[in-house]
């Protein structure tokens, strides 16, 4: 599967070589893109072997965490240059995200948004983004460089949502 159009957009705007989180990373593609421009990739999910084949690459740290089973955040202490998450939605990890992102580093997030069980799955609500729901995530501490709350045809019809958030160079949380 090709990187998100979204994620490619801004991801080229993350500091050159600078540490990247791929969120419950799946089968990599994400963690891929980055690598091939030079990122150092932490890929957390609870099931690696979509990206097994990077097993051994000093370019990819795989961390296989379980991010639903009540454990804490394995990161943290831990700033990232850019925090990658997509198609995927667990709200009580949702400030811990916002969190790693350090100082001038970036949140890219797009995921599912209410609207899609018209589409098809996910339909539990549970895994659907409510409106301005990311928004309202990253109040306070980042600022929004882009946001959007849509249907896209590509790659498949879906109701999204995504941002494209950045925390202040000197980690200092957004007044807004």
């Amino acid at each position: 599967m090709e990187p998100s159009a979204w994620i490619t957009r801004f991801g080229a705007a993350v500091a050159p070589r600078g540490s990247v989180l791929d969120v419950a990373c799946g089968g990599g593609r994400h963690t891929r893109w980055f690598v091939e421009r030079g990122h150092h990739v932490t890929a957390v999910d609870r099931d690696l072997s979509g990206v097994a084949d990077l097993l051994g690459d000093e370019r990819v740290e795989l961390v296989d965490h379980d991010l639903e089973d009540g454990s804490p955040w394995p990161f943290p202490d831990r700033p990232f240059a850019a925090v990658v998450v997509t198609n995927y939605l667990w709200r009580p990890i949702l400030a811990d995200v916002v969190r790693s992102v350090g100082p001038g580093g970036w949140l890219l997030y797009e995921t599912f948004a209410v609207g899609n069980e018209r589409f098809g799955h996910p339909t539990n609500p549970d895994f659907l983004l409510r409106p301005g729901e990311l928004l309202a995530a990253v109040h306070g501490g980042l600022r929004v460089v882009a946001y959007e709350d849509v249907v896209v045809e590509h790659p498949r019809p879906a109701a999204v949502q995504r941002i494209a958030a950045t925390r202040d160079h000197e980690g200092r949380d957004d007044p807004s």
